[in-house]
């Protein structure tokens, strides 16, 4: 039973590995191009810093959105969907127990709740599923599956730094051709990220690196599965 319970915690957490449906954490492609992803909210703050320096960096990303902060903050996703970007579902309250559920129809509540608050801002239902903490179950897999969606993690891990430079230098090294970059940008305590992400564009762009949505990168690419 313990070598169960560790299988299946290590399952939940694998981060290119899903069993009965597909899962995308990077694109196989030779073209110059990056997906940017944002995780949580929408806030205000963080759309006031992120969406400026995106539109003056012409890059374009997928915000993956709360169901819970949609509804807090009215307008908010539609201001994201107004300025080009992509909208994918990051389930509606953010619950780390979500991976747990095993036959619960909880995790299928949760992706509906969010479709259901964003077609109230009058937008399309999203066809991205970015699971909380990128960790999975049998549950959620298929909840996934009967909502048609398409489950989306990341190449590689955000880093672990207060320094914006640091943050910054650790991306752009990182970053290739077909990588889905991960941001955290939302909340007070995401201030590094914010700080890096003027830095991490100006970065990929030096790399020779296009930074854009994760379907449009789907789109020039292979998807592993």
């Amino acid at each position: 039973m313990a070598a169960l319970a560790i299988g299946f915690w290590q399952y939940s957490r694998a981060r290119c590995l899903q069993i009965g449906a597909p899962i995308i954490c990077h694109v196989d492609t030779t073209r110059p191009m990056v997906a940017l992803s944002f995780d949580d909210g929408p806030t205000p703050q963080g759309l006031d810093a992120i969406l400026p320096v995106l539109r003056d960096n012409n890059a374009h990303a997928t915000f993956f959105l709360l169901g819970s902060e949609i509804d807090k903050h009215p307008g908010l996703a539609r201001r994201i969907a107004n300025a080009g970007h992509e909208i994918g579902n990051h389930s509606y309250y953010h619950r780390r127990d979500m991976s747990f559920a095993l036959l619960s129809t909880g995790p299928e509540h949760e992706l509906q709740s969010t479709s259901l608050a964003l077609r109230h801002q009058g937008l399309a239902r999203p066809k991205l599923f970015r699971p909380p903490y990128g960790r999975k179950s049998p549950a959620i897999t298929a909840a996934v599956e009967r909502q048609g969606l398409t489950t989306v993690t990341w190449s590689f891990e955000e880093p672990s730094t207060s320094d914006p430079k640091a943050y910054a230098r650790s991306v752009i090294h990182q970053a290739k051709p077909g990588s889905i970059i991960l941001i955290h940008a939302m909340y007070r305590s995401n201030q590094t990220a914010r700080a890096a992400l003027p830095l991490i564009l100006r970065g990929l762009t030096e790399k020779g690196l296009r930074v854009v949505s994760v379907s449009d990168l789907m789109a020039a690419g292979r998807t592993p599965g």
